[in-house]
């Protein structure tokens, strides 16, 4: 008990530290990432999404100048191996075809193909959603709610009726839906608040994890060199298509996650962060997971690898 009484007393003292030191949020990011997570490197899939401009310069105070919605991708095919999107309904949606997903391609598998020498066929797609990771001084100032939606739309010059607006749409109903049993979720629309996020959950000294692919091609890869578990408990931050960066992240109880070195048959090489569901007893039958690998919930653990600019956390 005493024990227990010691991380909570010191977690609390540790909020309270940050808030005092970010009263004003009028810092840099690095300032910011390396107040809250110091033995932590900024991931590169984090510092690709941040742009200097839309941050406090030499005077301390952002130059951001706007917003652009051609950050937006419309592309509604789930393509590649990596899966899933986020919200509860994403692995039902792809089972009715509401979200058509990538032929030919592992999307998921067991954990007990994550052994040196299996082979996949996989495809790991960079993202095409360049939109920025904004401070939260100017986050807060943009509406994120459907009750606001015509203001969102009217804001950044999107027609009610096109598909860009539905994604926008889309992208904010999956935010605002309860989170399923087992799940603790919030969407990150800061660099800060992705981070106050993860550090509430896991602690300030944690590891961040991407999936890295030096090409995208779709191909065979065999598991070469490793599989490392790396922890079993985390939080995965999903990017989300939307005007500037929204990430869905959840703390999902009962999960493995492993770093995986792949190696594809025309030599390209890949780290790719593979999360495995160990309890999916109470998950919808009709999931495309279960059809896939032909098992019922509660049998055996799920598999799939995080997509190109998504997240994992854990604690280090």
């Amino acid at each position: 008990m005493e024990h227990f009484r010691f991380i909570f007393l010191s977690s609390f003292l540790y909020v309270i530290l940050l808030v005092g030191v970010f009263a004003s949020e009028d810092v840099s990011w690095e300032t910011y990432w390396q107040s809250a997570l110091p033995k932590t490197p900024i991931p590169q899939a984090v510092q690709e999404l941040l742009h200097p401009e839309n941050w406090p310069g030499t005077e301390g105070k952002s130059t951001y100048t706007g917003i652009s919605k051609d950050a937006l991708n419309i592309n509604t095919i789930q393509s590649g191996s990596a899966f899933p999107t986020a919200g509860p309904d994403s692995y039902a949606k792809a089972a009715t075809g509401k979200i058509p997903v990538e032929q030919g391609v592992t999307t998921f598998f067991f954990e007990k193909d994550l052994h040196l020498g299996k082979k996949m066929t996989l495809h790991f797609p960079k993202t095409t959603n360049n939109a920025n990771l904004l401070p939260r001084l100017v986050a807060r100032a943009l509406p994120f709610s459907s009750s606001k939606l015509p203001e969102i739309l009217n804001r950044f010059s999107l027609k009610p009726e096109s598909a860009e607006a539905e994604i926008v749409k889309q992208t904010i109903e999956e935010c605002e839906e309860p989170s399923i049993e087992g799940e603790d979720k919030y969407c990150a629309t800061s660099l800060e608040s992705l981070v106050d996020f993860s550090v509430s959950k896991l602690g300030k000294y944690a590891e961040v994890f991407s999936t890295k692919v030096d090409v995208e091609n779709k191909q065979e890869y065999r598991i070469a060199r490793r599989v490392e578990k790396v922890g079993e408990r985390s939080v995965v931050c999903h990017k989300q298509k939307y005007v500037y960066a929204v990430f869905y992240c959840h703390e999902i109880r009962s999960t493995r996650a492993y770093k995986v070195s792949l190696v594809g048959a025309d030599g390209t090489k890949a780290e790719a962060v593979a999360v495995c569901h160990t309890d999916t007893r109470k998950w919808n039958i009709k999931l495309l997971a279960f059809q896939l690998l032909k098992i019922k919930p509660g049998t055996v653990p799920v598999c799939h690898f995080l997509p190109s600019g998504n997240l994992l956390w854990v604690p280090n």
